[in-house]
């Protein structure tokens, strides 16, 4: 199985091919240019350089939020159009869980994903790796830094991945103290969606471009103003 996998629900950006759950190839972008100018070109490049074109994906998997609005609703049309292109399945992917994966296999059980939702709040959700899986232990959404650290138990090691987890640094520390391990992975999660939606798609769960839907946890700017 061929998927072509995308993000672009935070600043940076990127685009993976995978085979099953083996990484053929990835681009990662971290620019001043929009979602709306590198997204394309640098799926065209992998493609190209790979002998491969939209045709020959057997599914697409793309991080479907919570992030950015605008990045989300580019990652997402592009995806669609794929799909309706193609008529092959897309996994929908929470960022969090795919930020999650990233540390599927570190020291610590329990994983949190953290973005700055800006506004003084977090989109977070905390993890638990058993196994070759990820429960969610705290729900995905939107928190105040300290309604959501509240929420985790401080007697235990967590490892903290995200623009959350740095903006919140001091905080976390103050609340796990050397319970706290901060992540200094690569932000750039598309291969990680890759292997979640394979998960989805292998089990028959992809669905159609019309069915997927974004994961927002509030309203955008433009929708609070009407």
């Amino acid at each position: 199985m061929i998927i072509l996998a995308v993000d672009t629900t935070t600043f940076t950006g990127s685009v993976a091919l995978l085979e099953k759950t083996r990484l053929i190839a990835e681009v990662n972008t971290d620019s001043s240019s929009t979602h709306s100018e590198r997204l394309l070109p640098a799926v065209d490049f992998l493609l190209k350089t790979n002998q491969l074109n939209i045709q020959d994906m057997d599914g697409f998997a793309v991080s479907v939020g919570p992030g950015s609005f605008t990045g989300i609703r580019i990652g997402l049309s592009t995806v669609k159009s794929f799909s309706y292109a193609s008529g092959k399945p897309v996994a929908g992917v929470s960022t969090l869980k795919a930020f999650a994966e990233k540390l599927r296999h570190s020291q610590a059980h329990l994983l949190c994903p953290i973005l700055d939702a800006k506004k003084g709040e977090v989109y977070a959700a905390l993890f638990e790796s058993k196994g070759d899986k990820l429960f969610e232990v705290v729900p995905q959404g939107a928190y105040s830094p300290d309604r959501f650290f509240s929420l985790l138990p401080s007697h235990r090691v967590i490892s903290f991945i995200g623009s959350g987890a740095q903006v919140y640094r001091k905080k976390i520390f103050q609340y796990f103290k050397d319970k706290a391990r901060l992540s200094h992975r690569s932000p750039f999660i598309a291969y990680e969606t890759g292997l979640l939606g394979y998960e989805l798609l292998r089990k028959k769960k992809g669905v159609s471009a019309e069915k997927l839907e974004p994961l927002y946890f509030r309203k955008s700017q433009a929708e609070e103003s009407d």
